[in-house]
């Protein structure tokens, strides 16, 4: 697909990697980046200025919500491109014995996480493949999973909801091919992002990155670049790229 020109649709787009995105595909003389998030407050005045980028306020949470925005966003025109990049990333162990109040992983924790990071994907992804199956344009749709999907020790609903949504990558890319829809699915290591600081200690941060071959954490221009080949290759469909600086967990 030639990126000049396309609109393309990111969730989450309010936090930092939505908004590097965003300035990512600025730059690429793409048509319209339309960014959905609960609230912009924290956007960047460039990206709120600009007469390419369109911000939509929408509870991913809520399907009657996503699906009247993504009618209003199709309304405006089609959608070439889908990036599935809200989420939420929190750390848990199955059981914490030194918690005697509560030793079991919490259940609220674990339905927000999956909420957040499965279902959202899953109901947006739902609207905007109905909208471009009908409107007959074709499309891609891009899924952000992570390296926690192979089983991250301290992580069980974020890898359960990871590893679910690489599951749906590999279903929609078969259902959806009619459609001349493709489907498929970045898995980011542990990268130099203020999320990746915020969930976990310093100390498990340095661990982690003594832990990858080339001894560092990821840099968002290495997701966006590979996403940009996601989209730019026409024969890029139904799998999942790891991008982990060869990180084994």
């Amino acid at each position: 697909m030639d990126i000049s020109g396309k609109r393309i649709l990111i969730t989450g787009g309010a936090g930092n990697f939505g908004q590097f995105l965003c300035n990512h595909f600025l730059t690429l003389d793409v048509g319209k980046v339309i960014l959905i998030d609960l609230d912009f407050h924290l956007v960047d005045d460039q990206i709120k200025n600009s007469s390419k980028v369109d911000l939509h306020i929408c509870d991913l949470r809520k399907s009657n919500e996503v699906s009247s925005v993504v009618s209003t966003i199709f309304a405006e025109g089609p959608v070439d491109v889908l990036i599935n990049n809200a989420g939420y990333i929190h750390s848990e162990p199955l059981i914490n014995l030194l918690n005697r109040d509560n030793p079991v992983h919490s259940i609220e924790q674990w339905n927000k996480t999956i909420t957040l990071n499965l279902t959202t994907c899953f109901t947006v992804s739902g609207y905007v493949a109905s909208h471009m199956a009908k409107k007959r344009s074709g499309g891609v749709i891009i899924n952000v999973s992570s390296i926690a999907a192979k089983g991250n020790m301290g992580q069980t609903a974020y890898s359960a909801a990871k590893a679910g949504i690489e599951a749906m990558t590999k279903v929609w890319s078969k259902e959806l091919g009619m459609f001349k829809i493709r489907v498929a699915c970045i898995a980011p290591g542990f990268i130099d992002t203020p999320s990746t600081h915020g969930s976990l200690s310093e100390v498990v941060v340095d661990r982690w990155k003594k832990s990858v071959s080339i001894g560092r954490l990821g840099k968002l221009e290495e997701i966006g670049t590979a996403i940009q080949f996601i989209i730019q290759n026409d024969y890029v469909n139904g799998t999942v790229i790891s991008i982990d600086g060869g990180l084994t967990i």
